[in-house]
């Protein structure tokens, strides 16, 4: 089978798996991550608690069994992800729910009827990453060649490979490095851990670069 059809395949199955999943009980669910996460899944505290709003499903089953299992420590998420306080179909139905949530990269319009906390709640779900500094040219070039084949060209992610493109810039530096340093592991060491071969500009390129395509369809 070749690659770009299996990657269909791949996300036809992903987004078959939310439908079926029950989206009313994943947002019950979502109440205890919103503490950190926000209600609408877009993080906070300017990267401190990553973005999962629009994460791809199959990644967070598999990030929050890793939680659970300690093969990706995470002191804080530990006593959330165990079996008694979140099962297996729980994760899916919290999943689903995530995956389908749409955060906005444009300032929304208001109409004159908007009353105030229409306006509020409008505005915190958009969710715009402030510009990285980099080359940018060289960041699409790195990461065209290096990330795409699993994060897509678009950074939207591709099956358990997480989107990067909306992600808070400090969180996705604070996860390359802990990768380095062998404090997480990566997805990638079936085919020779991608991130050990890049200089650090080309690092901080390719974060400037993602920055630079978040407002893209």
């Amino acid at each position: 089978m070749q690659r770009p059809l299996l990657f269909i395949l791949l996300a036809l199955g992903f987004a078959s798996a939310v439908q079926a999943q029950n989206l009313e009980k994943g947002k019950e669910i979502n109440t205890t991550c919103a503490g950190c996460h926000g209600e609408a899944g877009q993080g906070g505290s300017k990267g401190e608690y990553p973005r999962i709003a629009g994460q791809r499903v199959g990644y967070l089953i598999d990030q929050l069994k890793s939680f659970r299992a300690r093969t990706r420590v995470n002191i804080p998420m530990y006593p959330y992800t165990q079996e008694r306080e979140l099962p297996d179909e729980d994760i899916k139905d919290v999943a689903a729910y995530l995956a389908s949530i749409e955060l906005p990269t444009k300032w929304p319009v208001f109409k004159d009827t908007d009353d105030a906390l229409t306006r509020l709640t409008l505005t915190e779900r958009v969710m715009i990453i402030p510009r990285a500094p980099g080359n940018i040219a060289n960041g699409e070039a790195v990461y065209q060649k290096k990330c795409a084949t699993c994060h897509a060209k678009n950074g939207s992610g591709r099956g358990m490979f997480p989107m990067l493109v909306g992600q808070y810039t400090s969180y996705l530096k604070r996860q390359i490095e802990k990768y380095l340093k062998n404090e997480r592991p990566h997805d990638d060491t079936e085919v020779g851990g991608i991130l050990t071969t890049l200089k650090e500009d080309d690092v901080q390129d390719v974060l400037a670069y993602l920055t630079s395509i978040q407002e893209q369809p």
